[in-house]
């Protein structure tokens, strides 16, 4: 642990694909948004804030080959947090980092300075940074310290600790809300994301706006 506050250059990322995509019906971030696979929108908007950056999907995923893939570490799906879990193993056997940030691999408009806000939110190196927008918590966008992973294995080894806010009360947290963005056809979350057909097509009219 450590009482120094988030320095960019030790900051990697993670996105999260590994999802079921089950109201989609099909794997979402592969498909084509706006002529590239969505999960491309993220990593262009996402990479340039964070050190490094990595996906997390299951072993064979290939929309985007030129970003290292790290499947979970834990059997079976366990939801978001097994994700968030194999990032922070994946890059504290590197040098250098003292923190991750989550996205979502759903989400093509996250937001530009998201990553920076948060590090700026954090008051030491052992607060939990989250993404909130309209009175709402995000928990998959969030600034991790890379010290959370032990007790986060040891907590998901209980196979009834699934929900990511339900860990963040073993933590210090800090909440950062971000506006709506403004769009030709209204106001939009910055951390839309795409679940459905619908909102699907919802991302492709704002794409085009």
């Amino acid at each position: 642990m450590t009482t120094d506050k988030p320095k960019r250059g030790a900051i990697a990322g993670i996105i999260l694909a590994g999802g079921r995509s089950s109201r989609m019906g099909r794997e979402k971030t592969v498909m084509t948004l706006a002529g590239r696979p969505m999960i491309a929108h993220v990593a262009e908007r996402f990479g340039p804030q964070v050190a490094s950056i990595a996906i997390n999907a299951l072993p064979g995923f290939s929309a985007h080959r030129n970003l290292p893939i790290v499947p979970d570490t834990l059997k079976d799906h366990q939801g978001p947090l097994a994700g968030i879990l194999s990032g922070l193993r994946h890059f504290s056997a590197q040098t250098g980092y003292t923190h991750m940030a989550s996205v979502a691999g759903d989400g093509p408009f996250l937001p530009l300075d998201l990553v920076g806000r948060l590090t700026t939110a954090c008051p030491d190196g052992n607060t939990i940074a989250i993404a909130a927008s309209d009175g709402h918590m995000h928990p998959v966008y969030a600034l991790w310290p890379i010290s959370v992973a032990d007790d986060l294995e040891t907590w998901l080894g209980n196979p009834d600790n699934r929900r990511v806010k339900a860990f963040f009360a073993r933590h210090p947290t800090v909440t950062v809300a971000f506006a709506p963005e403004t769009t030709s056809s209204g106001p939009r979350d910055p951390f839309f994301n795409v679940n459905t057909p619908e909102d699907f097509t919802r991302a492709q009219t704002y794409l085009e706006q």
